[in-house]
């Protein structure tokens, strides 16, 4: 990493905070994010998380809003976050597919090395996967600009018995969650169809490309979103 790069980013600690940020605001489409959701993401203490939150709103990256304990990115902050999510999303993409490691194990591999990326790398990387849009889990990956495309999810354990729909996303935190998800063939771009609930919340079955037909956990089925129609 050059010099520039190392004056102009955040520190770690507070990549990591920007990151789970916007990750909290991806995943409940909310701007607003409280501290103890960021708590929970980050699994540390709700006084660390909020003397944590108060240390970046003095750095100019995150704001209060009229909700009490709530905050929410700045542009800076905002643009900061997108740039260390892009960081990870692409190493995980190259991990995967250049190197050959198993996408449940990735995740934590990327935490690790995309503070130190420099943005000549980044760049390197991005054009030998040819600028890919998707990371292996479905996640989106922000363009050099800061743009996100939107896309409309729902989570599959919410989908009516007999809608079909599309595996988009599968939520990369718990490797062996994603290992069952593999195993099981509920990865990105696969057509899915709820043909059956359990009782009381019971197993989900779930049939993939109008073949397979396999039954999971409710909580399991929350990993994964997926797109209608």
């Amino acid at each position: 990493m050059s010099g520039e790069d190392q004056r102009s980013r955040p520190s770690p600690a507070v990549q990591d905070y920007l990151k789970s940020i916007y990750r909290v605001q991806e995943d409940t489409g909310r701007s607003a994010v409280v501290t103890s959701e960021v708590a929970e993401a980050l699994a540390v203490t709700a006084p660390s998380a909020s003397a944590m939150l108060k240390k970046m709103g003095q750095l100019g990256y995150v704001a209060p809003t009229g909700r009490r304990g709530a905050v929410e990115l700045t542009a800076s902050g905002r643009a900061a976050a997108l740039e260390v999510i892009r960081h990870h999303r692409l190493l995980e993409t190259y991990l995967v597919t250049r190197l050959g490691v198993p996408w449940d194990q990735v995740h934590q591999e990327a935490e690790i090395l995309e503070h130190h990326l420099s943005e000549e790398l980044e760049a390197r990387i991005a054009e030998a996967l040819g600028h890919p849009e998707r990371d292996p889990h479905g996640d989106p990956i922000p363009t050099l600009g800061g743009e996100v495309p939107e896309v409309t999810t729902d989570l599959l354990s919410e989908l009516p018995e007999g809608d079909k729909a599309t595996v988009s996303r599968v939520g990369d935190q718990d490797p062996a969650l994603l290992r069952f998800l593999g195993e099981r063939g509920l990865v990105p771009d696969v057509v899915v169809e709820i043909i059956g609930r359990g009782a009381f919340g019971g197993l989900l079955r779930v049939r993939i490309d109008g073949e397979a037909v396999i039954e999971i956990p409710l909580e399991a089925a929350r990993a994964v979103r997926v797109t209608p129609g």
